[in-house]
């Protein structure tokens, strides 16, 4: 029998109609998986899971573009993890707009990178126009940014910018010339996002770099703590680099107070980096945005619209208030930049050069459905944490950990009679179990130095009620597993006295 070797089919002219049969079939399976789907994930053991995955020959190809989207379909779509069902619970993952996901489908297809004009175009001009429009939301009357992978890598930009002004021009540390980086500090609190930290170190700055200012008791940046620490890096020589404030930590949702921050900041002359990954949907919030007031006075923000703009990942962006500030990072390379060149090169703001014009299905959000019901979305979904919190707050069997401003719900299963010992140790085995039936999904986290289960909502579509529910079955849980485990104790201890 003759065997015909597979070819490569590349998008082309001359494949258009392969691409919309090819691509159609696919999209149509998605929407079944979206129709039917019953539960945030599957019960498939994890074993089981990478033995499929292992038992894939990636050196034997299927032959065709319909038996690899038959095998994606099966192997990856039937297990996915869907956060628009309503018991998704666990992270910072939205579900998404229509109208982005076609530009995403645009995307993928047209394969354009943002990094050169020439490369682009109008892509290039689409970004540009995003990026003024979210900066003009922010407050920034001329600002500038760029559009990045996510929060992670616009806290990294932040900081190599903050970085490249502390360090231009000499300063008073106790030596001659410029601040060296292990003169250099930055300002954040325990609740800042690892990234913080993970940045100081990309930038060479030393472990103590980073110095945690103390908090208040909802876990927000005290201002005149900010200033003490400030004072006292100045008098051990120490050259303050930047502040980072959160607008929306990962684990409480809390917001640090900006206006009193920026006033520190501007009283010492130091960068105030906002990172909003979390809390950006507040600027489009018709009736919070007030909880942002003080970001417009921040040198640089952080911007995750695949948080709270239910944009698909990735869609994060770096916004500075001074457009200047950005070329402190810039790096001329002749066949990207010549500095000759008339067209506006984005890689001059990027740490990246390949790019994806993720700018474009925030533009195609914008134009369907307007900034305000992105707003009004993200408003549904604080005001459902706000009922979640009291329906835990009543619970006989459920203690809420601490209060949001966002949409994060802290809990911990501790009914009257069981010991906070006890109530800690079922934390991990409690998120794990759920996580293996697939049909709950929570999170864990330690909250001043005690672990808790948390809930992050992220879905307008998901209400109270249904989420009343969720933890109605994460109670059962809890409490089938704590009699399990007093059984299992008891059961050793017998067999100890035993011997």
């Amino acid at each position: 029998m003759n065997s015909v070797t597979p070819q490569l089919e590349i998008l082309d002219t001359d494949r258009a109609d392969r691409y919309r049969e090819v691509v159609q079939a696919i999209v149509a399976r998605t929407a079944d998986r979206f129709a039917t789907v019953s539960s945030p994930t599957t019960d498939t053991p994890a074993p089981e899971l990478r033995e499929r995955i292992a038992a894939v020959d990636l050196d034997t190809p299927l032959g065709t573009a319909e038996a690899a989207a038959d095998e994606v379909d099966r192997l990856f779509s039937a297990e996915a993890v869907w956060f628009h069902h309503p018991d998704s619970l666990a992270h910072l993952n939205c579900p998404v707009a229509l109208p982005a996901v076609a530009a995403e489908a645009v995307l993928a297809a047209v394969n354009p990178s943002v990094d050169t004009w020439d490369q682009s175009r109008i892509g290039t001009e689409i970004e540009r126009r995003a990026v003024r429009w979210a900066a003009e939301t922010i407050g920034f009357a001329d600002g500038d940014g760029v559009f990045t992978s996510g929060g992670s890598q616009s806290n990294l930009h932040a900081l190599l910018l903050a970085r490249q002004a502390a360090t231009s021009a000499p300063a008073v540390t106790g030596r001659r010339g410029r601040p060296a980086l292990d003169d250099l500090v930055v300002f954040a609190t325990a609740s800042s996002h690892f990234s913080v930290r993970k940045s100081a170190m990309v930038l060479g700055l030393p472990e103590h770099a980073v110095v945690d200012v103390a908090t208040d008791p909802s876990g927000r940046m005290r201002p005149d703590a900010l200033a003490h620490a400030v004072a006292d890096a100045r008098r051990e020589g120490r050259v303050p680099m930047a502040v980072v404030a959160t607008a929306g930590t990962t684990d409480r949702g809390c917001i640090d107070p900006l206006e009193p921050i920026a006033d520190v900041c501007d009283l010492e002359g130091v960068w105030l980096h906002v990172d909003a990954a979390y809390g950006c949907g507040l600027l489009v919030s018709p009736t919070r945005r007030h909880l942002l007031d003080g970001i417009e006075r921040a040198r640089s923000v952080t911007a995750d619209f695949h948080k709270s703009f239910f944009q698909p990942v990735s869609s994060s962006a770096l916004l500075v208030r001074e457009p200047a500030d950005l070329r402190r990072a810039a790096w001329h390379a002749d066949y990207l930049n010549p500095e000759d060149a008339e067209e506006p090169n984005q890689v001059d703001k990027s740490l990246q050069t390949t790019r994806r014009l993720d700018a474009l299905k925030l533009w195609a959000t914008l134009r369907a459905s307007g900034a305000a019901a992105i707003g009004r979305a993200f408003d549904t979904v604080l005001d459902v944490a706000a009922l979640v919190h009291e329906h835990v707050r009543r619970h006989p069997d459920l203690e809420l950990v601490a209060p949001t401003q966002l949409s994060t719900v802290l809990f911990r299963w501790q009914p009257d009679d069981v010991t906070d010992d006890e109530a800690d140790a079922l934390v991990a085995p409690l998120r794990a179990a759920l996580l293996a039936e697939g049909r709950v999904l929570v999170a864990k986290t330690v909250i001043d130095g005690r672990p808790c289960n948390k809930l992050t909502l992220l879905n307008p579509g998901t209400s109270a009620e249904q989420v009343a529910a969720a933890l109605d079955h994460v109670t059962a849980t809890a409490g089938r597993l704590h009699a399990e485990l007093g059984a299992a104790q008891h059961a050793a201890q017998t067999t100890g006295a035993a011997r």
